[in-house]
């Protein structure tokens, strides 16, 4: 391809069905996001209700085995939708800061969400932490003491979890906020999009070659004959 062509090429405006997905492909996520937030709460609410019906009235556990048992529970259900988080929630987090404008962190439907995700970057690095490290452990495991995986994963399993779920408990909150700035911002966007391509394409058919409006030509003008050579002087004698 010459130099001319790829100027060309890469002048050339990209059509509307390859700017919305580039625009907004952090919205195939949400899907995912919406689940794991609901999937959090799911595994919160179920241990809250039966939490107490393994402890006294001032809170101390009668069955210390259930107990344990009911967390152990929760704090893998949870994990499993924290890891949704980890793989998905970045992406669409980068998505809604791009999208979002200056006011609608003071007012507008979403003004509280885009608030309480101020604090989101570090529940996911941490989280994310957590879970590098558990790989990180796991795999020095397998290598220094073959076949010993099978033994302890289900042990470091349940610590990772247990480690997990203070960050679990946040994205409970911090979760369905981004799920729901998220979603405004991308049916906003949908919204505005239609006027903002029709705009373009009337840009590109003004500047097409051949549309452009010329002023109307004036009838030509007869040439000016040129200048009588003056008489060459005679020489005085």
């Amino acid at each position: 391809m010459s130099a001319g062509e790829a100027s060309s090429s890469s002048a050339a405006p990209e059509s509307p069905s390859s700017v919305s997905s580039g625009h907004l492909g952090w919205r195939r996520h949400l899907p995912a996001l919406a689940a794991a937030a609901a999937g959090i709460k799911k595994a919160s609410d179920a241990w809250d209700a039966v939490s107490d019906s393994f402890c006294d009235q001032d809170g101390w556990p009668l069955d210390e085995e259930g107990y344990a048992d009911g967390k152990v529970k929760r704090d893998a259900e949870a994990w499993k939708h924290t890891e949704v988080f980890l793989d998905h929630g970045p992406e669409v987090l980068a998505g809604v800061r791009a999208s979002a404008d200056g006011p609608d962190y003071v007012e507008g439907p979403v003004s509280d969400d885009l608030r309480r995700l101020r604090g989101i970057d570090t529940t996911l690095e941490r989280a994310g932490r957590i879970r590098d490290e558990w790989a990180d452990v796991m795999a020095l495991m397998e290598a220094t003491q073959p076949g010993s995986l099978a033994l302890y994963q289900d042990t470091a399993e349940e610590q990772r979890n247990s480690e997990g779920w203070h960050y679990a408990d946040e994205l409970s909150y911090q979760g369905p906020a981004l799920v729901r700035a998220s979603e405004y911002l991308a049916n906003r966007a949908d919204t505005e999009r239609p006027a903002h391509t029709e705009r373009a394409r009337a840009a590109l058919a003004r500047s097409a070659p051949g549309t452009r409006g010329t002023a109307p030509s004036s009838p030509c003008s007869p040439p000016v004959p040129p200048a009588p050579t003056p008489p060459a002087t005679g020489r005085s004698r």
